[in-house]
């Protein structure tokens, strides 16, 4: 995961651009607050899908969802 300012990405959207689309996730600051994150479409149609999964099982817990997706996806670079 790369951390970037919002004017470093709008500087180089380009070379940000293909980080994402060869997998890495890149994390905007603005005023030194993450206010967005980058990622590949096939991630985060993944992300959505199991995100969807508890809702739809009536069985959702958010604060137990958040902390398995943040340890499903911490590691994918």
């Amino acid at each position: 995961m790369t951390t970037v300012t919002a004017t470093e990405v709008q500087n180089n959207f380009g070379k940000y651009l293909q980080a994402v689309q060869s997998g890495e996730e890149v994390v905007i600051l603005r005023n030194g607050k993450e206010v967005a994150r980058l990622i590949s479409y096939e991630k985060s149609i993944s992300f959505l899908t199991d995100s969807l999964i508890g809702v739809l099982e009536k069985d959702y817990n958010d604060k137990d969802m958040s902390a398995e997706r943040m340890k499903r996806y911490a590691g994918i670079d």
